[in-house]
């Protein structure tokens, strides 16, 4: 807008310019003043240029102002504007818009600094996949997962054939359970993408959610119902079994004690009390052997507390020093940091490794110079990994999915219920466990907390 005041300037200046030409021209019709007419004329030239340079400032300062919104630059201003009267409302306008960008620039720059804060905490990982193939890990849980370094797809074959095929397959807007082999175990995870343009360039953003604790929580909470189930049936079963094969013994051993020694019935009955006797046996190991099962059923809650790992394995090795000594088995400890503790509840944490290591004793039976490790380390992310680990046989990697079943055991006198629980225990710390073959040789079992 052209203000009042230039309008007044630009005439004033014109008019002066017309009377200094009109007093020029008169002069030099009419007189010989040569010296008045070099200064008028000097003076025409200084009022032209005046003139021009007047008109040109609005231009000036507008392009001024076009350059400063067209790189940004918030170090303009418009204060010499403002104090002349001619240009003041356009300087006041020129500055209103000005500090109207940068309200929201500012807006933006920290709506978009929430914004990236937000997606770098939030625990699903988010990784972007450009045309060129190149990788993007965009939060904190992504560089956590990949390790900090995935920068091209084919990089994904790092964490097993299947997970990379698995994504370079996933379509946008479908969702799929991939399985990714890191340090030793596999994770499930869930994974979904979409497809994003930025600025004509197509890119795949793809969401990967660890859900191992998940699943496992459901797996166990789907045994414990199934194990709840038979416990109830067979024990409604077994118990009148019980006392009935226990009560039909005892009438048969008082009708043998009853009878003279040359009756002929004394052997029929004979037999027929061993039997009872088997059975009554039989259905006292079968409910003992419920019992111990329903222990998978009870609902466990961890008092977490601080503790020092390096306590707990001392602890864990002057409980099972007996046992190592009678099977010759050597127990090594190995804590990094030295200082490393544990949120953890003791007695739980205690009943898990006490496990582990009785499996590992186990499985040293025929294994001469048995020797079981205990590890422990803090690994990248702060997570605190706990490992046991023996140069026995080893685990199959068939049966490594198959022991955390309920039932199942590979011991020759096992209840297949030991690992289970420790899978429960780890899993009410939101943990996971992970099964590994041991350098050189044997098994080692980890539980990351």
């Amino acid at each position: 807008m052209v203000s009042n005041a230039f309008r007044f300037g630009v005439l004033l200046r014109a008019g002066l310019l017309l009377a200094t030409l009109t007093a020029l021209a008169w002069m030099a019709a009419n007189t010989d003043w040569y010296v008045a007419m070099l200064l008028c004329a000097s003076a025409v030239t200084a009022e032209v240029a005046g003139l021009i340079r007047y008109a040109s400032r609005t231009g000036q300062e507008v392009s001024r102002f076009l350059d400063a919104i067209a790189f940004d630059d918030n170090s303009a201003g418009f204060a010499g504007l403002m104090r002349d009267r001619s240009f003041r409302e356009l300087g006041a306008s020129m500055t209103r818009v000005l500090d109207h960008l940068r309200r929201g620039r500012m807006e933006r720059e920290e709506q978009a600094q929430y914004l990236q804060s937000l997606v770098s905490h939030i625990p699903v990982a988010l990784i972007a996949v450009g045309e060129d193939d190149s990788v993007q890990l965009l939060n904190l849980a992504a560089r956590h997962l990949f390790g900090g370094a995935c920068g091209h797809r084919s990089d994904f074959s790092r964490y097993g054939e299947a997970f990379a095929a698995g994504l370079e397959t996933l379509k946008p807007g479908d969702g799929a359970i991939l399985r990714m082999e890191k340090d030793d175990a596999v994770l499930p995870l869930k994974a979904g993408a979409t497809d994003v343009t930025v600025r004509g360039r197509r890119h795949r953003l793809v969401s990967l959610q660890n859900i191992e604790s998940e699943l496992s929580a459901q797996e166990l909470a789907a045994w414990q119902t199934v194990i709840r189930v038979m416990a109830h049936e067979v024990m409604n079963s077994l118990t009148p079994i019980t006392s009935l094969a226990s009560t039909a013994r005892d009438h048969v051993g008082e009708t043998l004690a009853a009878l003279p020694p040359g009756d002929p019935a004394r052997a029929g009955l004979a037999d027929a009390g061993e039997a009872l006797d088997t059975l009554a046996r039989r259905s006292d190991g079968l409910l003992q052997f419920v019992q111990n099962h329903r222990r998978l059923t009870k609902r466990m809650v961890a008092q977490l507390q601080i503790v020092p790992v390096r306590r707990v394995f001392s602890r864990l090795q002057r409980l099972l020093a007996d046992e190592l000594k009678t099977r010759d088995i050597a127990l090594t400890m190995q804590v990094t940091p030295e200082t490393l503790e544990i949120a953890a509840d003791t007695d739980l944490l205690d009943q898990a490794l006490i496990n582990l290591v009785r499996n590992a004793i186990e499985a040293l039976r025929d294994t001469p110079s048995g020797r079981v490790s205990l590890i422990a380390l803090q690994e990248a992310g702060g997570r605190v990994a706990l490992a046991v680990s023996d140069n026995g046989p080893g685990i199959p990697p068939d049966m490594r999915e198959k022991i955390f079943v309920p039932f199942f055991t590979t011991k020759r006198q096992g209840s297949g219920i030991g690992l289970s629980l420790v899978r429960q225990i780890v899993s009410v710390h939101n943990g996971s466990v992970a099964i590994s073959e041991t350098p050189g040789g044997g098994a080692t079992i980890s539980l990351r907390f």
